[in-house]
């Protein structure tokens, strides 16, 4: 073989393989963007918000896919069920002269009526292109089904309290900075309301007020606050719900600004930290001056 072919034969090689590489990092990106936004969606807080770097995306697939074992089977299982369906689909759109008949069903089943329209608009594609589209789209709709079920399965385990992997978190403010808390000399008295306007919704804000650190109706069960993400001087923190919470319900969202220049003290805890036994090694504390 000459050089010259044993070079076009390499730059074609590396020239695929970037390819392959790109359509990769493609379809990685999607699929992290469908799980945070599945996941933040979760907590009613829109990604788009956010101000989270990009290449974040390429890397939290590894959450819906290698998270466990049975998060690996599940998500094989898709690509089996994807590709079944990629095949069906080309098969049906193929001319039924380019086909062998090799049954009864497979020819009542492909010469269907609402599959001849299928294929009449399929026709009008050139031959790789269509195929190269049915394999985009059904690989598109198996990562969105994958990233949604994983970012709310996630999302709902960390909103629970027992199980939630978000750190908890203590926050100390202002007593003019914000409504809700309570006042560190006196946690048995609510905050003063005077100088505060409320628009929406009053028993929302009224169902937190009273219960910033204990849950008014079991006094012996305390309040843990967990910080789902600090993002463009806001922090959105979150009450833990327990572990009798349903499927369908969501814990209330705090947004609380830090980019007034006020003085602010976060301390966030690890989240497995059993109450009592926690020292400085424990505890991570940040003060920001803005």
């Amino acid at each position: 073989m000459s050089p010259n072919l044993q070079n076009s034969s390499s730059t074609n090689l590396l020239g695929s393989f970037a390819g392959l590489l790109g359509i990769f990092g493609i379809f990685l990106y999607f699929l992290g963007w469908i799980y945070r936004w599945a996941y933040f969606g979760f907590f009613q807080v829109e990604i788009t918000s956010l101000n989270l770097p990009l290449e974040s995306f390429l890397l939290i697939p590894i959450q819906a896919i290698l998270a466990n074992v049975y998060i690996f089977i599940r998500a094989i299982l898709v690509l089996i069920v994807a590709i079944f369906l990629i095949k069906t689909t080309i098969w049906l759109i193929t001319s039924p002269t380019a086909i062998s008949r090799n049954s009864r069903f497979t020819q009542k089943l492909h010469s269907f009526c609402l599959f001849k329209p299928l294929r009449s608009f399929a026709q009008l594609l050139p031959l790789p292109f269509r195929h190269e589209i049915i394999v985009v789209i059904w690989i598109l709709v198996a990562l969105f089904w994958l990233g949604r079920s994983s970012g709310n399965a996630d999302a709902y385990q960390d909103a629970v309290n027992a199980t939630s992997t978000r750190p908890i978190i203590t926050l100390v403010s202002p007593s003019d900075k914000i409504a809700l808390a309570r006042n560190l000399d006196d946690l048995l008295t609510n905050p003063p309301l005077k100088d505060s306007r409320i628009i929406g919704d009053v028993e929302q804000f009224r169902q937190i007020l009273g219960r910033e650190t204990n849950d008014t109706t079991n006094s012996k069960q305390p309040i843990v606050w967990r910080l789902l993400i600090e993002n463009n001087n806001w922090v959105y923190l979150f009450p833990a719900m327990s572990t009798e919470a349903e499927p369908n319900q969501r814990p209330p969202i705090l947004a609380v600004n830090t980019g007034d220049g006020r003085v602010q003290l976060l301390i966030l805890r690890r989240p497995k930290t059993l109450p009592g036994a926690m020292g400085f090694s424990d505890v991570e504390q940040k003060t920001s001056d803005r």
